[in-house]
């Protein structure tokens, strides 16, 4: 008789398609409804997952877990008891498949007190709980008479399942909001991480993503330094099973400077570093953060479209050879880690101008993620503003937060329009979080319209526009904003190549020039 029945591997089926889903598409539902089928639990759709939630079980997950270990249990008396036909290479991926998926859950709380340990700055220490792991390794993947098809080594996949929980406490922590547009960015910050195939991210691609720049783009004041610790501090990190250690501390990792901030010869000491004497000043060596950035650490360089020329073909260099030479030094040193790099300019317009290097453009746009407004967020689902309020309010008086919140949402109800548009984004909620708390009242700027704006306005209201007219102006202004075409087009429901050719390139320059 075959190893499995009909109906238990369609179970596994769903099964290796959970194992290996991002958690925050809509495929994670998909494949706990096809494990379950008519006891699966109907609740909150994928855009809605909240920052309170990663501490609360999954009752889906509880009941797929406990069959499937019921299930496993079953396979491997009936492999004991002899009289199963040969198991297909199909079968015997799923049953891999469902092995790794039960670690990932029978590990979870050790894996999470780990890092919240880390974070509070007790280190992770000896992991002890990797004799258990090991344990629970053998018994589950070395089966007698069971030969899977994957070589698996299990330090790695110890490292690969430390990654995915890091991953998902950053992205929970750090990107909330119940929008689709919050939900998109936390699903593209994970495809980042590990891509678009989890499997094979597991067996080739976690060698090779920190050689993956990533560009981070949308409005200022919208997250993108988060996102970029939430993808910094999620990088794989390889586990030594002798000394029950990582081979480095992911919370030491992270990297951040703003190159518009410092003088373009600060910023390159700080990137490359500079050997004794190399200038005035140099009095004894300094190691740049290119030599100090290990394997499974990130470099942020946030505002890059501010970069100095001169720094644009060094950081090419980098990119290029993945090698860089101090100051004053001309011996090549290697770049373990990965870049991140984030702006809110339009880095289209900067090439144009010749501000901005096309070839390091290149470089840098193999992995762009685009940070939404809050006017975006608020416009999809306005009941995302009362969960940002309070999630700001718990890092300013964790002990009060919710009165203050509440206090808050007040004000916002009776002192802004209801339409306020945020022009500042979330940087501007929590300063309107802070002003509430000090002052009790929060008075945004009021800035005047933009002369641009204010003509497409004027022309709106006199007539003056043909519709294909007034059509590129709102193409021109939506795409100011996002500065890229395909986000516009999202927004605008239009083809990407008719909001390219409406752009009025004029109309743009103004825009820009007025911010």
């Amino acid at each position: 008789m075959p190893l499995l029945t009909g109906s238990e591997r369609a179970f596994l089926k769903a099964v290796s398609r959970l194992a290996y889903a991002n958690p925050f598409l809509s495929e994670r539902l998909h494949a706990e409804r096809d494990a379950l089928g008519e006891e699966f639990l109907e609740g909150e759709p994928i855009w809605s997952l909240r920052v309170d939630d990663e501490d609360r079980p999954h009752a889906n997950v509880l009941r797929i877990t406990g069959r499937l270990e019921s299930l496993l249990v079953d396979i491997r008396e009936r492999l004991a008891l002899g009289g199963s036909a040969p198991a297909a290479e199909r079968d015997l991926i799923l049953y891999q498949d469902a092995a790794l998926y039960l670690l990932h859950r029978a590990h979870h709380a050790f894996f999470r007190t780990t890092i919240l340990s880390a974070l509070e700055g007790k280190g992770p220490g000896r992991l002890g709980f990797y004799t258990n792991f090991l344990r629970d390794w053998e018994r589950l993947l070395h089966v007698p008479g069971l030969t899977l098809p994957a070589a698996l080594d299990a330090s790695h996949v110890f490292a690969c399942l430390f990654q995915i929980h890091r991953a998902y406490h950053h992205i929970f922590r750090f990107i909330v909001g119940s929008s689709k547009p919050a939900a998109r960015l936390r699903a593209a910050v994970w495809q980042s991480i590990f891509t678009h195939d989890a499997r094979r991210f597991r067996d080739i691609l976690y060698e090779w993503m920190s050689g993956m720049s990533t560009l981070i783009t949308g409005p200022s004041g919208t997250g993108k330094e988060l996102v970029a610790r939430a993808i910094g501090l999620s990088q794989y990190i390889p586990f030594d099973p002798d000394t029950k250690d990582f081979a480095t501390d992911f919370t030491a990792s992270f990297h951040p400077l703003n190159v518009a901030a410092l003088p373009a010869t600060l910023v390159e000491s700080e990137l490359f570093g500079h050997r004794k004497g190399a200038f005035t000043g140099a009095i004894k060596d300094r190691r740049g953060w290119f030599e100090l950035c290990v394997a499974g650490g990130t470099i942020f360089l946030d505002e890059i479209g501010d970069l100095d020329p001169a720094l644009q073909v060094k950081l090419l260099r980098v990119l290029q050879t993945r090698t860089f030479q101090p100051v004053g030094d001309t011996t090549n040193h290697e770049f373990a880690g990965k870049l991140i790099t984030a702006t809110n300019q339009d880095l289209g317009a900067a090439m144009h101008a010749r501000l901005f290097r096309e070839d390091l453009y290149y470089r840098l746009c193999s992995d762009v993620i685009v940070t939404p407004s809050l006017e975006e967020q608020l416009r999809d689902s306005p009941s995302v503003l009362p969960e940002l309020v309070l999630f700001i309010a718990k890092r300013i008086a964790a002990s009060d937060a919710e009165a203050l919140a509440d206090e808050v949402e007040q004000w916002i109800r009776t002192g802004l329009h209801p339409d306020y548009p945020w022009p500042g984004n979330i940087r501007e909620l929590e300063q309107c979080v802070r002003s509430v708390m000090i002052h009790g009242e929060y008075q945004p700027a009021r800035m005047p319209l933009r002369p641009a704006l204010q003509d497409t306005l004027d022309g709106i209201e006199h007539g003056a526009f043909t519709a294909d007219k007034l059509l590129s102006r709102y193409c021109t202004l939506v795409y100011s904003q996002t500065g890229n075409y395909q986000e516009t087009a999202r927004r605008l429901q239009l083809d990407r190549r008719t909001v390219k050719s409406k752009v009025d390139e004029e109309l743009l320059a103004r825009l820009r020039e007025a911010r």
